[in-house]
């Protein structure tokens, strides 16, 4: 920054950076890596461990990046790297509708490529317009690979056999299909002009270093071309940031660990915390940050600090934070009416409110940010909520569950979060379902293939106590007795005959009962239903042979005008075709005397 600049009270702020990818494709190996490289280049304390982030200086970036980053080339003071991977930092949002990072790095594993995890990432990118670039991880995994540790991946790249290479080019451009899948233009970084219209991809090494300088210059460069306007902050200012995380600390209760943002925050301060019921207003009792590397034997773990600026991850302790939220907004105060400050809060807080039905099921998640995230999703697969709230399962949730009238309301949905140990056996007590899953789109397949399956079951409870359609007929020289009851060769020609049921012949239109099905046999065996096309003797109780029934007559099973209705508007899907066929010829004739029977 130029003399000039120094009296002006606009400062650039360090970038935030998340980093995102499925489980096990090496983000925290990855965050490590760039922690590890940036202690060594750098002096002691050069490199600053905040609360839930890294902050790594513009000189320790371009001593890691050797040529690749030039310092004179920027004015970004370097990288803040969020330390908890994956959408738990991400999906917590800030007042701008965007996600609390600025920039994103999608890690993926050069050998497994796009996993459930990864398209969850990507549709979280996608909805809140996050630029980002992605990791291609484990490129010393390919087989024959031979490392330079810590060099960039041109160097290290041609330095490998063709064979090598061509496995590696391989694995790097399903990596750029599966994002065209996806709807993101995308090639490798150093053929990218436009990162605001491509996804640059950066074959890396979490465990040699390799392609690190590249992905720390390809960040620099982006935020410092992209991103430099939106990092322009009034450091003086009232601080703004989001928290990241609530957490009980010994000796001082409950605490947050929050991202600022923007602005300065004191130890003298007042502040506004998103809450679950009501934004709290407390005042800063201590700001606690890490002891530096060479003081961690020390006996606190935390030293406390007069204030910081933006961009910075600090602990906050103060009074009454138990009803604090991950993913709320906090401001300070300050010389601003306290009145408008607690309204900014609840307007932001209700920006991302969740609309709750009457009936439907109860939805916690880990942040404000995934919980809007999986009510998203749940409005899109056409799933109502009851309740939805941050935070892990508890017993009052499995009360509210447990209230629902249909069974496929009986259901928790939890998205990265715990259910409590108590709350659990009250779930078994109480017939309540929880479902819990690291990804939102999982969770909700899940959720869905357990309504099919209950809905199958009551289907079939259903089918069972309904009676089937069937049309069948006497044949000829089979009379084995004529009454008492009548015992007859019948063939089925569409539908179920089912023991019990009442058959009827129709008189032109009109159904007349002749009498009830008391036993059916099949090659001298007693069986309790003969399905279409089967050639059985059924004892028809009730008519005489030659009265009311004669050879070759067309009889049909009575169906009960409500359970009619329930086979042709609920179950017409689940029985067979011929029976739907004998359902139809039987409507047909009814409906010939009376065009609602049935309806």
């Amino acid at each position: 920054m130029s003399d000039s600049d120094t009296h002006d009270p606009t400062s650039l702020r360090t970038p935030i950076v998340a980093v995102l990818g499925h489980v096990d494709h090496g983000k925290t190996s990855l965050l490590d890596k760039i922690r590890g490289s940036a202690v060594i280049e750098g002096e002691a304390g050069a490199i600053t461990q905040h609360i839930g982030a890294t902050a790594v200086p513009l000189d320790v970036i371009s001593s890691i990046a050797g040529e690749l980053v030039d310092p004179d080339d920027f004015d970004l003071p370097g990288l803040l790297f969020i330390d908890t991977p994956g959408h738990h930092s991400f999906t917590t949002l800030r007042s701008r509708g965007g996600a609390l990072a600025d920039i994103a790095i999608l890690v993926v594993d050069v050998n497994d490529g796009f996993q459930p995890q990864t398209l969850e990432a990507l549709d979280i990118l996608q909805r809140s317009q996050t630029p980002f670039i992605v990791a291609a991880n484990k490129i010393d995994t390919v087989p024959g690979w031979n490392a330079n540790e810590d060099s960039p991946i041109n160097a290290t790249y041609e330095a490998q056999s063709d064979r090598v290479r061509s496995r590696l080019d391989e694995s790097l451009y399903e990596i750029i299909g599966n994002l065209s899948d996806e709807g993101f233009s995308a090639d490798l970084y150093w053929r990218v002009q436009n990162f605001q219209r491509n996804v640059g991809v950066v074959p890396v090494s979490a465990m040699t270093g390799e392609g690190v300088p590249d992905l720390l210059a390809v960040m620099m460069g982006l935020s410092q071309r992209y991103m430099k306007e939106e990092m322009e902050i009034d450091v003086a200012g009232p601080g703004v940031g989001t928290v990241l995380e609530v957490k009980e600390e010994k000796g001082f209760g409950k605490t947050i660990d929050l991202v600022l943002y923007d602005g300065t925050l004191r130890a003298s301060d007042t502040i506004v915390v998103g809450g679950t019921n009501e934004p709290i207003v407390t005042d800063v009792r201590a700001l606690l940050q890490p002891r530096p590397l060479e003081e961690i034997r020390t006996e606190s773990r935390f030293e406390k600090v007069d204030e910081v600026s933006a961009a910075t991850g600090i602990k906050v302790a103060a009074p009454d934070l138990g009803d604090a939220i991950a993913g709320a907004p906090v401001r300070v105060i300050r010389d601003r009416d306290r009145a408008d400050v607690v309204a900014e809060v609840e307007d932001e807080l209700a920006s991302i409110a969740v609309d709750t039905e009457e009936a439907g099921v109860v939805v916690k998640a880990d942040t404000l940010g995934s919980l809007e995230a999986m009510a998203d999703a749940l409005e899109e697969a056409e799933v109502p909520i009851v309740r939805a709230e941050v935070g892990d399962v508890a017993p009052r949730d499995v009360s509210v569950a447990s209230t629902a009238e249909e069974g496929k309301e009986q259901v928790i949905l939890g998205f990265n979060v715990d259910v409590l140990g108590d709350a659990e056996q009250r779930a078994e007590i109480e017939d309540v379902r929880v479902f819990t899953d690291e990804v939102i789109y999982q969770l909700i397949e899940e959720y869905e293939e357990f309504v099919e399956d209950l809905e199958r079951a009551q289907q079939d409870t259903i089918l069972e106590n309904i009676v089937r359609p069937a049309r069948f007929r006497i044949l000829p020289d089979h009379t084995f007795r004529q009454n008492d009851p009548a015992v007859v060769g019948v063939e089925v020609n569409s539908g179920t005959v089912q023991n019990n049921a009442n058959v009827v012949k129709f008189e032109g239109n009109e159904a007349e009962r002749v009498g009830q099905v008391k036993g059916i046999q099949e090659q001298g065996e007693d069986v309790d239903e003969a399905r279409a096309g089967n050639r059985v003797s059924v004892a028809i109780d009730g008519p005489t042979v030659g009265r009311q029934i004669e050879e070759d007559d067309e009889l049909w099973i009575e169906i009960p005008e409500k359970h009619a209705k329930i086979l042709e508007q609920e179950l017409s899907s689940e029985i067979p075709g011929d029976e739907l066929e004998a359902l139809n010829m039987y409507l047909d004739k009814q409906r010939s005397r009376d065009p609602f029977w049935g309806k």
